[in-house]
């Protein structure tokens, strides 16, 4: 598979959250170099029809409509959580099974991993973009540090060998006193002091281009490292029910055309208007680093 389509295969997620024109929010710190998460999104495929009769396929085609990331099964593939509320200083542990319940252990690398895990508290707070091992019995294993209480989703952006892309979704939650945080519009993320712009409108049901421009203490960041094949990555949430939807990157590393930086582009996809929450990972002087979103879609600017 070329760079390019592997790109488009792995797109990156949009959070939506109904609101004003455009919007960025609050940034995260640096993370380890292999802890940042793709922005992965795409357009996962659903479980395919050929069951015989009218109701499968009826079924099979309303699970291709569906937006990834809102169900825990689809295309004959289910997501498990070990324990749906995973003890703190514990590794998170998960299988991803086949229709007869047996645990997978073929994958295709996609953006130089098996498996990307998207983590986000219900009210889009605590993203985190991590990278499991596949023990041979086919158990993911990752720390995941989830120090503030609420009900989180779990993403597994994957392709199984000899299959299509999916996204997976299912909840985890942390025992405690629930404090939900409302995010404002805005375009500008500040993060270790690098500024990241976004600019571009979402037109629902329309390939609608997206650009960030990064820079630091002012000046333009023209040499931004390679992170997952790619110069950044946008997850892409729904807010309203956390869908995970289409956000694509433009070029790559390798292409001999994409310049790193200062400028990152990308194509989005979304079905409906409302508020959308972005979440873009960047490496820069060998650190990842998150920079977040708000963003209302369905209104030209």
């Amino acid at each position: 598979m070329s760079t390019t389509a592997k790109l488009s295969a792995y797109g990156v997620a949009l959070v939506l959250v109904a609101g004003a024109a455009w919007a960025v929010g609050s940034a995260v710190g640096p993370l380890p170099a292999d802890s940042a998460e793709r922005g992965h999104g795409g357009t996962h495929g659903g479980e395919d029809a050929g069951h015989g009769d009218d109701h499968s396929a009826t079924v099979a085609g309303a699970e291709q409509d569906q937006p990834a990331g809102l169900a825990s099964s689809r295309g004959g593939y289910t997501l498990t959580p070990t324990d749906p509320t995973p003890a703190a200083g514990s590794p998170f542990t998960f299988r991803i099974s086949d229709r007869e319940g047996r645990a997978v252990t073929a994958f295709e690398v996609e953006h130089d991993k098996r498996l990307h895990l998207i983590v986000v508290r219900r009210d889009t707070a605590g993203f985190r973009h991590v990278h499991p091992e596949m023990a041979p019995d086919g158990t993911w294993s990752v720390p995941l540090d989830l120090p503030d209480a609420g009900t989180y989703r779990v993403f597994a952006d994957f392709t199984p060998t000899g299959g299509q892309a999916l996204t997976l979704g299912a909840d985890v939650s942390v025992p405690g006193l629930f404090e939900p945080r409302a995010y404002s519009p805005s375009r500008v993320a500040e993060v270790d002091g690098y500024q990241v712009r976004l600019d571009g409108d979402l037109v629902p049901g329309k390939a609608s281009p997206l650009r960030v421009t990064v820079s630091r203490d002012g000046a333009p960041v023209t040499d931004l490292q390679p992170y997952l094949a790619a110069y950044g990555h946008l997850v892409a949430l729904r807010h309203s029910d956390l869908a995970y939807l289409h956000v694509h990157p433009e070029g790559a590393p390798d292409d001999g055309k994409t310049a790193p930086g200062p400028e990152i582009s990308f194509v989005a996809e979304v079905p409906t208007a409302g508020t959308y929450r972005l979440f873009l990972d960047f490496r820069h002087a060998g650190a990842v680093r998150t920079a977040e979103f708000t963003v209302e879609a369905g209104h030209g600017h």
